[in-house]
């Protein structure tokens, strides 16, 4: 979803920022790329772990993952992890960028199970994730996202 409809923005949609404090279409692409990749260097991370770590999530940390997803909420970070993304990329180079987090996930998919589920890595609200966890947040992650994404289109009055 996030691929195909980034093909039908004009450059100009992408980079539009309606008011201050509030992304473009193309920040907020650039923004979920970015934390997919993160997300999935902990993968990776988890899979060279040697030691286990008993420590498990935080309240918050086992209530996304019971729910299955981020709850329809807006969330502010703290401002210094607030610093906003790039608004400067192509079409182009996003589709590449988000070329690239599917083959990675692809690369991941059929292997994070077999990764010891107590080789984990801390998450700053979560707690502490192990590969499969950090897998799913991915998409967790993607689909918190599409009700912004789709915010933003209503106000550049984007219609498929």
């Amino acid at each position: 979803m996030y691929k195909s409809e980034l093909q039908n923005y004009s450059l100009e949609q992408l980079r539009y920022i309606t008011a201050e404090d509030v992304w473009s279409i193309g920040q907020m692409y650039d923004h979920v790329i970015l934390v997919a990749m993160e997300y999935l260097d902990n993968v990776e991370t988890c899979a060279k772990l040697k030691e286990e770590q008993k420590l498990g999530k935080t309240e918050s940390g086992e209530h996304v993952y019971k729910i299955g997803g981020f709850p329809p909420i807006k969330i502010k970070l703290p401002d210094k992890l607030n610093t906003p993304p790039s608004n400067t990329h192509s079409i182009e180079e996003l589709t590449s960028r988000l070329d690239q987090v599917m083959l990675r996930l692809r690369l991941w998919e059929n292997r994070v199970d077999d990764i010891n589920p107590n080789y984990k890595v801390e998450h700053g609200g979560f707690g502490w994730l192990n590969a499969r966890e950090w897998f799913d947040l991915v998409g967790m992650h993607f689909r918190h996202h599409l009700r912004q994404k789709s915010e933003l289109e209503h106000k550049i009055g984007f219609r498929i």
